[in-house]
Formats: C-alpha cells, sequence, structure tokens
C-alpha cells in the first residue's frame, strides 16, 4: 500500500518554530510531527510514503533519509511548483500513487494527530465497497468547521455543510483519507479542494463513506491547538503504553522526558509536559503544559506554563514564562526574566520582561 502526506507550505501559525525547519518536521511529544503518521502507516503494511510539498522538500528529504532506512519504508517527494489546494496535490502525485495493483491508498493532512486507527479504516473500507472513505470526529462546536452529515448505521455520507448556523450534526472531516485508484480521474491537475470539489461529487454518487475516528483528534497547527494536542496524546500513552512515561517524586500527571535529558533535585514537573533529548533542567524548576525541545538549558528556580521552549535555548534562573510564550531556536532568556506570551524569533537575546503577548523580532 501507498500513502501520500500533505505537508504544504510555510507553516506561518506555528511561527517562529517553523523558521528554522519545515513544519512537519517540528517535535511533537519528542518526535518530528510526520513521524507519528509515518511509524502508524509502517506499522499496517504501507511501503511507500509520498510527501505533497511545495517548501524546503531537500530538507525534508535529507531529514528523513535516516528514519526511511530505520523503519525500512519508502519516502519520496512530489514538488508543486504553485499551491494546489488539498486535491491538486492528489493529482500531481498520480504517477507515483498508481502501482496497477488496485489497491486504495491512504492521503494524510500533516498537522493531524490520534491515534491513527489505520487498520481499521482498511477493513471499514473494504466492507462499504464505495470508492472513498473519510475518518470524522466529533466536536463539541460544530459551527466553527465543515460538517460531515451522513447516515448513522452505514457511514454513507450524505452531504457537507460549510459551517452551519444550524445543528446538522456534530461530525467533521479528520483530514485521513483511504482512497481507491479510481478517484484519481475526478481530480484535475489545477488548483482544488478535495472537500468542497471532489468528496462531494462522491457522495452525490453514494460512492463516500465516513468511519467514526475512535479516540483522539487534534489539528495542531497551531500554538494553543498543539499544547492541547500534546495533553491528549500523552492521555493516549498512559492508556496505550505508560511505561514510557515518567514516574516518581517529580512528576505530576502525564510526563514525557527523553533518557537523555538531565533533571535536578527539587524540580516538579507536570501535568502535560515533554522534554526532549539533551535538555539540562537544573534544580527547583517548575514546568507543566509546555514542550522543551533538544538540547535546552533551564536554569534554577524556573517556573514554565503553557509554552514551547525551541531548540537549544536557554532560560535564566528565577524566570517565569506563561500564556503561550513560544521561544524559537537558540533564544537565551535573562534571568529573572518574564513573558507572559512573549513570542521570540530565533537567535534572540532577552534581557528585559515581556508584560504582554508580543512577537519579539
Amino acid at each position: 500500500m501507498k500513502a501520500l502526506i500533505l505537508v504544504g507550505g510555510f507553516g506561518t501559525r506555528l511561527r517562529p518554530l517553523t523558521l528554522s525547519v519545515p513544519k512537519p518536521l517540528v517535535d511533537f511529544a519528542n518526535k518530528p510531527m510526520i513521524l507519528h503518521q509515518i511509524e502508524a502507516l509502517k506499522a499496517i503494511g504501507v511501503t511507500e510514503v509520498v510527501l505533497a510539498i511545495n517548501y524546503q522538500p531537500e530538507v525534508m528529504l535529507n531529514f528523513l533519509k535516516e528514519f526511511e532506512k530505520k523503519l525500512g519504508i519508502k519516502i519520496t517527494c512530489s514538488q508543486e511548483t504553485e499551491p494546489l489546494g488539498t486535491a491538486g496535490p492528489i493529482a500531481l502525485a498520480r504517477d507515483k500513487l498508481i502501482d496497477g495493483s488496485g489497491e486504495p491508498f491512504f492521503v494524510l493532512n500533516s498537522d493531524v494527530i490520534s491515534e491513527y486507527p489505520l487498520k481499521e479504516m482498511v477493513n471499514f473500507h473494504k466492507g462499504h465497497g464505495g470508492e472513498a472513505s473519510i475518518m470524522v470526529t466529533k466536536v463539541d462546536e460544530p459551527s466553527k468547521y465543515g460538517v460531515v452529515v451522513m447516515e448513522e448505521t452505514t457511514g454513507k455520507v450524505k452531504k457537507f455543510v460549510e459551517k452551519p448556523q444550524i445543528f446538522v450534526g456534530n461530525k467533521i472531516n479528520a483530514g485521513i483519507y483511504l482512497l481507491n485508484p479510481s478517484v484519481l480521474n475526478r481530480i484535475e491537475l489545477r488548483p482544488t479542494s478535495i472537500e468542497k470539489e471532489v468528496f462531494p461529487k462522491i457522495a452525490a454518487e453514494n460512492k463516500l463513506y465516513a468511519m467514526v475516528l475512535p479516540g483522539f483528534w487534534m489539528d495542531i497547527g497551531q500554538p494553543k491547538d498543539y499544547i492541547t494536542g500534546l495533553r491528549m496524546y500523552l492521555e493516549s500513552l498512559r492508556k496505550k503504553s505508560s511505561a514510557k512515561l515518567s514516574t516518581g517524586s517529580h512528576f505530576v500527571g502525564n510526563v514525557l522526558v527523553d533518557e537523555s535529558a538531565v533533571i535536578g533535585d527539587g524540580c516538579l514537573i507536570g501535568p502535560d509536559v515533554a522534554i526532549g533529548p539533551g535538555c539540562i533542567i537544573e534544580s527547583g524548576v517548575r514546568l507543566s503544559r509546555c514542550t522543551i525541545m533538544r538540547g535546552v538549558r533551564i536554569k534554577k528556580h524556573t517556573c514554565v506554563s503553557n509554552s514551547i521552549i525551541g531548540w537549544h535555548s536557554t532560560v535564566g534562573k528565577w524566570a517565569r514564562l506563561e500564556n503561550m510564550t513560544i521561544l524559537g531556536e537558540d533564544v537565551h532568556l535573562g534571568d529573572e526574566v518574564y513573558s507572559n506570551g512573549g513570542v521570540v524569533l530565533p537567535h534572540k537575546e532577552i534581557k528585559s520582561s515581556i508584560l504582554k503577548p508580543e512577537i519579539v523580532m
């Protein structure tokens, strides 16, 4: 089987982290976002992953070469020269996706994090005999999204309603699809939307089916949702393989710590924290609801909450970071500095407090 991951553009919503690497390579729970998807695809027998990309393909491919060997899966790129929406890239990658076997192929949005029940999706797809399957997830506020209206018993999709003002359902497109090769004949090579142009036509012919995603789902393409997604991911990890989470008097709730990180005495860490490789957390530090990326040093008695600290940054002693503070790569924050939602671009030194949410160039 093959799979296409829609990598897309510049990841502007996750700046300043995406100023250093393309968005799919930004760490989430101590590994690049896209690796969560590639590992899930490999686990159910996908042999080749095509990345639909319009930005820095060489950076992506160089980085993923080592994982190609480690996982034993082929990773190639299909490069857009102009943005082609969500369906155009599938048409562009047509020759890479068709192998003559007639098997369906997966399409995934690279921002989506979930438990990836891909094996169940293959069984569902074979069972209904339609042309395409989409994964849907239940949400509390459907009016913010495009809603998928479907038959509860069979999963057959009736129609799509964009941002409904009256309640028509609470299931939205989760950005994971399984498509028969025949779907490629429906997509023109031009900027086009799979959600608004392709799927409604398949649904009108009664050939589109939706499977309700079990477990959690989050689009982690922006900082607030990234932090929420981390909480959901760690909670799921506790249920499935809790041995990966840290335990001991230092930790409260779900905490993921790379084995090469060093944690000092008297720290209190958690809930919902990921600490990456080579990090040094000095004594008396308090961390909650945050991601500390590879090579970061946090000095004594500092408090970090609801924040993302980018690679190889340093946070001084007795500092306080909160309210979606994001430090880009290699940022150095002085002792006793307070940041209330500061977003700091890479390679900066910050010596004075950031009292209200702002971007520091």
